[in-house]
């Protein structure tokens, strides 16, 4: 009986192949399969003993590649192999070849573009300005790019392995290209105004920045649109384009802040008084820790007051900062200031009647002059 059965065997064809060389062939493809899974457990097992070493970068990167084979792959070039075990037409076999080529290019196309990802990443991370990498406009952009190309390669390599004429698909993509370019140029504008964005660098994420009237932090900078979290805590999503053709203020990058600040006083300040006003602002400024003093004069005679302008220098950042360095100057004015004996001017105006004789008003603000003119002034 057993001679029968392999009589049947060695006999019996299927597509013009004895069912013995089918069996060989499952048992090979079955084997090369094994023997590929083990070999790669193998070789990432030692890296992982080697990445436990100190400043092993390679290592690592070799694990991460290796890590991306597909098993779909190495199973498809196992059947490879079992079928070139079999005896089969010419013209399957040409195919097969033609396989091959696939099923490397491939695998081969899977390796770098998990290593191309690695490579854009480490470089970015390293090149970071802060500790913890959030990824840029520009590492996206790259990492888009290289693989666009990567596969754009193995795509046409792999057709012209296969007898397709890339020339003219070449020319025939170029064309359409450009038909789609014309379809999304605003797009395409966002996009390399994103580019514009990653290599000037006018902002980055974590930013404050005020844009027009929008102000806020900036929280993602994409390839189309740039992501801000304002004051108020809602999210705004301008398009780069929009972006880049505006004023951009940058607050995160200021180092100090130059403050001008005015205030008012009432015409009854006599002479000396008026000199004594800016010594005693800038004796307020130099005693405060964190502002410098620039410059303290007397500006103007105003319509119905005496103006003063002020220049400090605060040596922090912060606006909260800025914001306590003033409330000090201002609450130490206000004692100073009625020490003194001045008073702070408030919007006034006075109205003079032609056909009243001129009167002296009294209150704090007012001016004391004489009637002039015929002409009435009307209170606005």
């Amino acid at each position: 009986m057993n001679l029968d059965f392999l009589t049947g065997i060695t006999q019996t064809e299927f597509l013009g192949i004895t069912l013995a060389n089918w069996c060989l062939a499952a048992c090979a493809i079955a084997l090369s399969f094994t023997i590929a899974r083990a070999g790669i457990g193998f070789v990432l097992k030692n890296l992982r003993v080697r990445a436990s070493r100190p400043e092993a970068h390679i290592s690592h990167i070799a694990i991460e590649v290796l890590s991306s084979t597909s098993n779909a792959l190495l199973l498809l070039g196992a059947v490879l192999i079992g079928i070139g075990i079999l005896d089969l037409p010419e013209r399957w076999s040409a195919r097969v070849s033609s396989l091959w080529f696939v099923v490397v290019a491939l695998q081969v196309g899977l390796w770098a573009n998990r290593a191309i990802a690695l490579a854009v990443l480490r470089y970015f991370k390293r090149h970071s300005q802060s500790q913890v990498y959030t990824g840029s406009a520009l590492g996206t952009l790259s990492l888009w790019g290289a693989k666009v190309l990567l596969w754009a390669v193995v795509v046409l390599a792999m057709l012209s392995n296969l007898g397709v004429n890339i020339t003219a698909f070449v020319a025939s993509l170029g064309v359409g290209g450009i038909a789609i370019a014309l379809a999304v140029q605003n797009i395409l504008g966002d996009v390399f105004a994103s580019l514009s964005i990653a290599v000037d660098k006018p902002f980055e994420v974590g930013d404050f920045i005020v844009v027009g009237s929008l102000a806020g932090t900036v929280e993602h900078v994409g390839l189309k649109t740039t992501r801000i979290r304002s004051l108020g805590g809602e999210q705004i999503v301008m398009a780069n384009a929009e972006m880049i053709g505006s004023t951009i203020q940058n607050y995160k990058r200021l180092q100090e802040r130059r403050i001008v600040f005015k205030f008012r006083l009432t015409y009854n300040c006599s002479p000396e008084q008026v000199k004594a006003v800016p010594q005693q602002v800038e004796r307020i400024i130099r005693g405060q820790k964190l502002a410098r003093f620039d410059r303290s004069h007397f500006l103007a005679f105003g319509e119905n007051a005496l103006e003063f302008e002020t220049v400090y220098i605060v040596l922090d950042p912060s606006y909260n900062v800025y914001m306590d360095v003033q409330q000090a100057i201002n609450l130490q004015m206000m004692e100073a200031f009625a020490d003194m004996g001045v008073e702070f001017a408030f919007p006034s105006r006075t109205v003079y009647v032609a056909s009243l004789p001129p009167s002296v008003d009294t209150r704090p603000g007012s001016e004391e002059t004489a009637a002039r003119g015929t002409v009435p002034q009307t209170m606005q």
